[in-house]
């Protein structure tokens, strides 16, 4: 029974720790990291390190979404699982393109305002990725909860 609850809720866990492992880097880590170090080139090195961790976390998180999605023991109505299917990979792809594609390019140095532009623009995407899978997990949890009463669920 508890590995079946666990299995159950594993999808809103994995979801908010992606969005909410990005929104804490993106927009609070990383630029107290450059509105703190002594040069920007100390805190882009940093940056780039606490990316890299942050783009396992994300890939993790992503492809176990993935797999725990193509069970059935989970709360996810099945007309919503090939969305969030889709927006897991998406973000998954994004994640990996901005460090193996992209960050190599900005810690080179290389066109650095292109390359700085285009990850940015990427990291937003899988941002935007990892929030809507967050918020439509959400909703379904709710609507189980709604629907199996006081959110035990169906095989309590």
């Amino acid at each position: 029974m508890a590995f079946a609850r666990a299995l159950r809720v594993a999808p809103l866990w994995f979801a908010a720790a992606w969005a909410m492992g990005l929104t804490a880097l993106g927009f609070f880590v990383v630029p107290m990291l450059f509105a703190n170090l002594p040069s920007p080139a100390i805190a882009g090195g940093m940056a780039a390190k606490l990316f890299g961790v942050q783009t396992g976390l994300s890939t993790a998180c992503a492809l176990l979404l993935v797999v725990i999605l193509r069970s059935d023991k989970h709360y996810v109505p099945a007309d919503v699982v090939p969305a969030l299917t889709m927006l897991s990979l998406a973000g998954a792809l994004l994640a990996l393109l901005v460090e193996f594609g992209v960050a190599p390019h900005i810690v080179a140095r290389d066109n650095l305002r292109l390359w700085h532009s285009l990850g940015s623009a990427m990291y937003f995407a899988q941002w935007l990725c990892a929030l809507l899978v967050f918020g439509k997990l959400a909703n379904a949890a709710v609507a189980s909860q709604v629907v199996h009463g006081n959110g035990q669920g169906q095989d309590d």
